[in-house]
């Protein structure tokens, strides 16, 4: 009797595309845009306030923090568009969907901080060189906690949001807002040495806040990287692993690859299943794969199952391939 061998070849597996994922996906989409209309408007009554102080005082450092300010209400603008892309359905040009909007949207925010770090820096330099009093110093240190009180509570909403919806732009524009809130502290030092016949201190601490920024924007930028380069923690490719290993009729694990496409993840990977196996057996094994991966992996929103035979001996099933694969 005829045994029938699974051959190499994709089985896609039931999508797992119920109208409870799609659901999941736009109230992520609809959580991430409460946030940026909840904190743009927080953020920007914020530098409107300071702004107005900047006008009577005059305070460099108070300047710089509040165009920092308006730097971070201005990048819910872009990841708004992001986050309205990104609820459109996949097309035959854009066959992964337009989830990668939001990675575009983390660019135009890690320039802005960029942008407002140079304005920042050079309006600290150009009052080194041509010091000035500062006047009404009591309203800047109140501007100061103000800017501080409001960027932090704009930080933990969008970083806490961003975590549990899987997006690195939101997370991005957290840090960003959070360390806004510390340079507003340290804009009171300025108006302290101010206050103490010191008026150099206030460009001085105008330089440090722009340090602050180039910071901030080290680490955003190094998280925009990353997504658009594919990187995954690699605690998630380890438990994909031990989802699949725990699959009945799983006999290895082979690759697995993860990718966030949005604030969602995809995978791609593949299971070795006895090579005896029915087609219709092993694709059975192939469904349980998925549907574990999807229940058991936070954020999977999809993954494609490859089905290898696992023997028998000294058989090599990707023979005619060898030539064409580079790992």
């Amino acid at each position: 009797m005829v045994r029938e061998v699974v051959p190499h070849g994709l089985f896609r597996t039931h999508s797992h595309d119920s109208a409870d994922k799609t659901d999941a996906a736009l109230e992520s989409s609809s959580r991430g845009m409460r946030v940026l209309a909840i904190s743009f408007a927080v953020l920007m009554a914020t530098a409107a306030v300071q702004a107005v102080i900047v006008v009577a005082s005059g305070s460099v450092a108070l300047l710089g923090d509040t165009l920092h300010n308006l730097a971070d209400a201005l990048t819910a603008v872009p990841l708004a568009i992001a986050f309205s892309l990104g609820r459109r359905a996949a097309t035959r040009r854009f066959t992964y969907g337009y989830g990668r909007a939001e990675d575009l949207a983390g660019i135009v925010i890690v320039l802005l901080i960029a942008a407002s770090a140079a304005l920042a820096g050079y309006e600290a330099v150009m009052r080194l060189l041509n010091p000035q009093d500062i006047r009404a110093v009591g309203w800047v240190a109140g501007a100061a906690l103000a800017g501080f009180a409001g960027n932090e509570w704009v930080a933990r909403y969008r970083i806490k949001v961003g975590r549990e919806i899987g997006s690195a732009a939101l997370v991005a524009d957290g840090l960003h807002a959070r360390t806004d809130g510390f340079t507003s502290l340290a804009v009171l030092l300025g108006a302290g040495g101010a206050a103490l016949g010191f008026p150099l201190a206030d460009p001085i601490v105008g330089l440090l806040i722009t340090f602050a920024i180039c910071f901030v924007l080290r680490d955003a930028a190094r998280e925009i990287y990353h997504r658009l380069m594919d990187a995954v923690d690699p605690a998630l490719v380890d438990a994909a692993e031990r989802i699949l290993g725990a699959v009945d009729g799983v006999r290895r694990v082979g690759s697995v690859r993860l990718r966030w496409i949005g604030h969602a993840l995809h995978a791609e990977v593949e299971i070795l299943v006895d090579h005896g196996m029915s087609v219709v057996a092993a694709h059975a094994v192939a469904v349980e794969a998925e549907h574990r991966l999807i229940h058991d992996l936070p954020r999977l929103k999809a993954a494609t199952v490859h089905t290898d035979p696992h023997g028998p001996a000294g058989a090599d099933h990707h023979a005619s391939l060898s030539s064409h694969r580079t790992t």
